[in-house]
């Protein structure tokens, strides 16, 4: 059925001659009788609307508010542990014009003897592996403080996502996946914004990949290699990427096969011009070996049945499209979702690896049939923008973005200054995390986050860790000449308490006299320098309140300190200091605790 729908357009538009009729066809149409211009119509095909595409200013502006919100998130403060001693580092390349091998920060390592055949190429290798990095870190601090510091890392964990995300959106052909993309990679990679190099082998990786998916100027490979193995030893992920696409290529029979493997060889070629070489896969392979490195959290395998968090929903998001779209999948994407998440679950530090390639897999093969109508493209871009801009809204009024400066309340700033004062030069034993920041105040170390030592760091679970009273630690302390100690009390992630200060404060020898406290560290010494004060060591139990109560103040999810300390002192008979830090861990609670619950409950008497 047809039927003529007019426009009322004025009769003597439509040209043609009238007939007797009053119509007259001229071009297809037909003139209406009381002038109008009518088009035949089938009724079973309605006129389709055009959507309104968005304004040209909508793609500048969202992606300008995307940029400001990621750089915003990851301007966390500059707080890492071994942050500091990256610096000092950079420190002592700038004035001393050489690497940092022998070790000029502990007293402890170089005399050390080797705990296992080639443990003296695994110490060369830390010391030197990173010093283009820790010169650049240094430098940037010495231009713009710890605001710049703070901002350099936001913008490499920020162009890392970026990258991610612009992958993903010329693969989908789209802005909005791109911008999702990137978001997505940002929602693992806040559990890495980290002021230490480690961050340089994620950005390298997703600009390796987008070079490589794009065929973006493949020159630039051998000049990236070179930087990127002198920054970290992480380079050899390049290599990764490269033999992904080659293998791609080559089963394709890409034109530009020969091509690639040329620019990738020349890059793995310069990747050698480092003061190790390859050497940085061999000591990957000493590492999993190491009793010293699987201590540490960041080589400790991923969680993967607890409460469900970016890495896993990142992880099986991609798993899932991959298996569903498996018949389209490229040969490249296999390798690299292959490469990446066995590499993340075998070390939590490697999990952005898979916060990189997961959002550029999910765009890609995530079904299109998913794909919001044409219609509200418009409507999504503006509800886009709107989320961003909330987004950082709210960051910024919290107080979590943009926080550009150093951290320096966890650490012993007070006690360093005072050791400095004082004159107190004595070989100093210090906990493992603060002997970076003590590397950057000058101070000679006992230990440091750099693991140097499998040797020293037995003896330094042995001086920390074994129970009050036990021989072995003074005995240690002895051996090494330790003339002062300069410890905190706690373990904040376990919120492990080290016996070692209940051995001071308890010692009835009194080889040891406390001279500084505050609520970041204590200060002991066996000879008192002339002028300093002597405290009362009994002052240990209140340092460890203060600290622990300055701890959870500022980072509320950190408290199980708090349950430490009602465990010590239900232990103890004091039932009333008991209730007191029970019931305070149980107002800032680390997720449901009954068995906390149910003591305090005991100590109330219900």
């Amino acid at each position: 059925m047809l039927l003529q729908v007019c426009d009322l357009i004025p009769a003597f538009e439509g040209g043609g001659g009238t007939g007797a009729t009053g119509r007259a066809v001229a071009g297809g149409r037909s003139r209406h009788p009381f002038g109008a211009v009518c088009y035949p119509r089938n009724l079973s095909k309605p006129a389709v609307s055009v959507p309104l595409p968005p304004p040209r200013w909508a793609t500048p502006v969202l992606l300008a508010l995307a940029a400001l919100f990621l750089v915003g998130l990851f301007s966390t403060e500059f707080a890492d542990t071994d942050a500091w001693w990256h610096l000092a580092t950079g420190r002592f390349i700038a004035s001393a014009h050489r690497l940092p091998d022998p070790d000029p920060f502990a007293f402890t390592s170089a005399t050390a003897p080797p705990a296992y055949p080639g443990e003296d190429s695994v110490r060369h290798f830390n010391l030197t592996h990173e010093w283009l990095a820790q010169l650049v870190w240094y430098g940037i601090q010495l231009a713009g403080g710890f605001a710049g510091l703070v901002l350099w890392k936001a913008l490499l964990l920020a162009a890392t996502c970026a990258l991610a995300g612009w992958v993903a959106g010329c693969r989908r052909g789209s802005l909005l996946w791109g911008v999702a993309a990137a978001m997505a990679a940002a929602s693992l990679a806040i559990e890495f914004a980290h002021d230490r190099p480690s961050i340089l082998s994620y950005f390298f990786t997703a600009l390796w990949i987008a070079i490589f998916d794009g065929r973006l100027r493949l020159w630039l490979l051998p000049p990236l290699a070179l930087v990127w193995a002198n920054c970290h030893g992480g380079f050899f992920l390049g290599w990764v990427v490269a033999g992904a696409y080659a293998a791609e290529a080559f089963v394709r029979r890409a034109p530009d096969a020969r091509r690639l493997v040329a620019w990738s060889a020349a890059a793995v070629l310069a990747s050698a011009l480092n003061p190790n070489g390859y050497f940085a896969v061999a000591a990957l392979l000493r590492y999993r070996r190491s009793a010293l490195q699987s201590s540490l959290i960041e080589w400790s395998r991923p969680s993967l049945w607890g409460s469900p968090y970016a890495f896993d929903l990142l992880l099986y998001g991609s798993a899932a499209v991959l298996v569903l779209g498996w018949r389209k999948v490229r040969l490249a994407d296999w390798i690299l979702f292959a490469a990446f998440a066995g590499a993340a679950l075998m070390a939590f530090r490697n999990e952005m690896l898979v916060g990189v390639v997961a959002p550029v897999l999910i765009a890609t093969y995530f079904p299109k049939k998913f794909n919001p109508p044409s219609r509200f493209q418009r409507l999504a871009i503006f509800a886009a923008m709107a989320l961003v801009a909330a987004g950082l809204v709210a960051g910024c009024a919290q107080g979590r973005f943009f926080q550009l400066r150093a951290a320096e309340w966890r650490f012993p700033a007070g006690a360093a200054t005072f050791l400095s004062q004082s004159g107190i030069r004595a070989p100093l034993f210090n906990t493992y995390e603060d002997g970076g920041y003590l590397i950057w105040r000058g101070e000679r170390v006992f230990i440091d986050g750099r693991a140097l030592s499998e040797a020293v760091f037995q003896d330094y679970r042995l001086i920390l860790g074994t129970p009050p009273g036990d021989r072995r630690r003074a005995e240690t302390l002895r051996r090494y000449g330790i003339g002062a100690i300069l410890v905190n009390g706690f373990e904040y992630n376990s919120g492990a308490l080290y016996p070692l200060l209940l051995d001071l404060a308890q010692s009835s020898t009194g080889d040891w006299k406390l001279v500084y406290d505050d609520p970041a560290a204590v200060v002991f010494v066996r000879d008192v320098p002339a002028g300093v004060r002597v405290l009362d060591s009994g002052r240990v139990f209140s340092h460890l309140e203060d600290e622990c109560r300055m701890h959870v103040e500022r980072e509320p999810g950190l408290s199980l300190c708090a349950r430490t300390l009602g465990d010590l002192y239900l232990r103890s008979g004091d039932r009333e200091r008991a209730r007191q830090w029970l019931g305070y861990y149980l107002d800032h609670p680390d997720g449901d605790d009954p068995d906390a619950r149910r003591a305090f409950l005991q100590l109330l008497g219900r």
